[in-house]
């Protein structure tokens, strides 16, 4: 009776657990799609919203065409990255709809905290570098050209395509950086290191930084070196955050207890109630 009792409510955890994996995979096949043909019927005005920052430019600038079919193929490379930045929202939402019920309620809020966490950093990089870094970043390529010498005179026509892809790379690149400061605090925050194995490693985590950059971003030497910085500056600012956290609560505790409220507080609180006496 215990083995078809057993059976039973791990065929039933079992069914449940496929069904809820349907029902969500149903949903960012749909979200993917739809999102996917909008993007491409409006590929036009995407393309028009990354080329703004080149656009902008003093100079007359705009984009050639070397390919006949490279404005099919920019269309739809625009579209299935604008596609991707669009779902990533719907798709985190649908995983977190199938991992949150089965935990406990301190364990929601500690994690819808990593989440907002997560996605404040997630948007706040991607603005800061399509308003701000990438009109740098082709500011500084455009007057490299228009300030040569007059012994060598180069005139910048670059293509659309090239254009774009470099755009998404450097974006790319942010969305990765944007995430590191989140693992740093996870891991401090779950204690699955410490912080004093942060700072006496920092080598490893130079090396985590080269590998990091190698796997997640394009396979191109440039971005890598600008990724591997960043990804470093990044954690270091972390562990300098966590490092003031950790000498505040210190001090914050050890001025507690020389004041005495922590031993008063210990002593005046009741003693734990057992779940025996919570179940009668």
């Amino acid at each position: 009776l215990n083995y078809l009792y057993i059976s039973y409510e791990f065929n039933f955890a079992l069914e449940t657990i496929l069904g809820e994996v349907r029902i969500r995979s149903v949903w960012i096949l749909i979200g993917l799609g739809l999102t996917w043909f909008t993007c491409y019927w409006f590929s036009e005005e995407l393309i028009f919203l990354l080329a703004l920052p080149f656009l902008t430019l003093p100079f007359d600038s705009y984009f050639v065409c070397t390919q006949l079919t490279e404005a099919f193929s920019t269309f739809v490379a625009t579209s299935s990255i604008a596609c991707s930045y669009f779902v990533f929202p719907l798709i985190s939402y649908q995983i977190w709809c199938f991992l949150i019920p089965s935990c406990y309620g301190e364990q929601r809020t500690k994690y819808n905290r990593f989440f907002y966490l997560s996605g404040s950093c997630f948007f706040l990089f991607l603005f800061l570098t399509f308003s701000w870094v990438v009109p740098n970043v082709w500011h500084f390529l455009y007057f490299v050209g228009a300030t040569s010498t007059n012994s060598l005179m180069i005139k910048l026509q670059p293509k659309i395509y090239d254009y774009i892809m470099l755009t998404v790379r450097i974006l790319f690149i942010s969305s990765v950086c944007s995430q590191v400061p989140v693992i740093v605090i996870c891991l401090l925050e779950l204690r699955g290191l410490s912080l004093e194995t942060f700072t006496n490693n920092r080598r490893f985590l130079m090396v985590f930084s080269l590998f990091t950059a190698a796997l997640f971003t394009p396979p191109d030497i440039w971005c890598q070196i600008v990724a591997c910085f960043l990804i470093s500056l990044i954690i270091e600012l972390a562990i300098f955050v966590a490092l003031i956290v950790q000498v505040r609560e210190e001090g914050w505790t050890s001025g507690m207890r020389e004041s005495g409220s922590i031993e008063k507080k210990n002593k005046s609180s009741p003693p734990p109630r057992t779940w025996q006496s919570n179940y009668q």
